[in-house]
């Protein structure tokens, strides 16, 4: 009896000793609505990549347009709009007249590379000779000593590039 009346007192004194910490109150602040602008444009004849691409946003509304030729020569124009209300919209235009066949595209040279010649490789894992006998303790004979040989034939590897290829 003497011992739960001790393990409730020290229960008690324990749980006194804890300090109270205070409950702090963390203030959320509002996000600020979103606001960007942005725009960017590529025209580059050599390989006919011509596109242009605009955007602004205030708060949950976006606006903007983007355009590009396509590859049989039309002006594509798409504007587009997205909001809560309405949700994405699109508006999409094209310019011009397909020509009779596909833009030609050039492309720059590519530059040759010529590579070393691999090395090759050759290895030979070391031979083992393992000799046992067993223990004569309490063994009126001797294990007849065996002998154990390993050898691997030499490895040929090649790799070679551009096409990747590996060879073993």
């Amino acid at each position: 009896m003497a011992a739960k009346f001790v393990a409730i007192l020290s229960l008690a004194v324990a749980a006194s000793a804890i300090p109270l910490v205070p409950v702090a109150k963390v203030a959320y602040e509002p996000e600020a609505p979103a606001h960007y602008e942005f725009q960017y444009s590529v025209e580059d004849h050599h390989t006919g990549d011509i596109k242009s691409q605009r955007e602004s946003r205030s708060g949950d509304a976006v606006h903007g347009s983007y355009s590009l030729v396509q590859p049989d020569g039309v002006h594509r124009i798409v504007e587009y709009t997205s909001d809560k209300e309405h949700g994405f919209n699109a508006i999409v235009r094209y310019e011009g007249h397909p020509t009779e066949a596909p833009q030609k595209v050039a492309y720059a040279p590519v530059a040759k590379v010529a590579y070393a010649p691999v090395a090759k490789v050759a290895y030979a894992a070391p031979v083992a000779k393992v000799a046992y006998a067993a223990p004569v303790a309490k063994l009126a004979y001797a294990a007849p000593v065996a002998k154990v040989a390993y050898s691997t034939a030499p490895a040929h590897v090649t790799f070679s590039s551009p096409i990747i290829s590996y060879h073993h």
